[in-house]
């Protein structure tokens, strides 16, 4: 199945990005839409509104944050079906772009394990 990588999105586009897709509810800050190399903008992956403002990207609340975000994927038919257009599209790699600043603590973390396991990688 796909190689997952995740990237900021104020990185430049590289080749070996392969499928581009934003994961971000809002158009990240400074980025116009007509220079940005996107092919896809899936919201529905997208934590929560209510999720991400109690996360407020602090590490302290990240646990709860990526508990609380497994479970919405779960049981979100748009991510489930997202995953069918995974398995029939089968982008060798697949880039999350996010743009939060901690490349660790963020969603984009819990979105690609989230996507791993179920795509079997």
């Amino acid at each position: 199945m796909a190689r997952i990588q995740i990237k900021r999105v104020y990185d430049p586009a590289e080749e070996a990005d392969g499928t581009r897709i934003l994961i971000d509810r809002l158009w990240p800050r400074g980025i116009r839409k007509e220079t940005l190399k996107l092919d896809g903008w899936p919201k529905e992956l997208a934590p929560s509104t209510e999720a991400r403002r109690e996360f407020d990207h602090k590490a302290e609340n990240f646990d709860a944050f990526a508990s609380r975000y497994r479970m919405e994927l779960d049981t979100s038919d748009a991510a489930r079906a997202y995953i069918e257009v995974l398995r029939t599209q089968r982008p060798q790699t697949l880039t999350l772009l996010y743009a939060a600043r901690d490349p660790q603590i963020n969603h984009a973390v819990v979105l690609k394990r989230w996507l791993d396991e179920r795509l079997g990688d």
